[in-house]
């Protein structure tokens, strides 16, 4: 698992106000919820291990996402500590590409479920 990440009051404003919906009341206020795809920033910080991982070969930059999903049990909150863990859960290699589907599991650091995410990878080989 990724370390802790703290959800803020002032990231989920930030957040919000960049998709354009920073007056949204869930978003502001003394208890706010964060907007559903801030569960990107945070999944995204566990790729790192699949990109870093030498036996994978992956890189980064021949990389497309093709797919995105979120499956929540609640909201993310201000003051929620938070880990995400990446699970691969699947690859399919059609000659020089690969699809690659993986799953962030978005958990407290209590251990509470928040959020499943998952994406679609496709991974173009190195040229030979």
């Amino acid at each position: 698992p990724t370390p802790g990440y703290e959800v803020s009051r002032a990231k989920i404003a930030e957040f919000a106000a960049a998709l354009g919906d920073g007056d949204n009341p869930a978003y502001a206020g003394d208890t706010p919820i964060a907007p559903p795809t801030f569960a990107a920033v945070l999944s995204s910080a566990a790729w790192g291990a699949l990109f870093d991982d030498p036996e994978l070969g992956l890189a980064l930059h021949r990389t497309v996402h093709g797919d995105q999903r979120f499956s929540w049990a609640r909201p993310l909150r201000a003051g929620d500590v938070i880990t995400a863990t990446l699970r691969i859960d699947g690859v399919r290699v059609r000659q020089a590409m690969a699809i690659v589907n993986i799953s962030v599991q978005l958990a407290t650091v209590g251990g509470e479920d928040v959020c499943t995410a998952s994406s679609t990878l496709l991974h173009t080989a190195e040229a030979a």
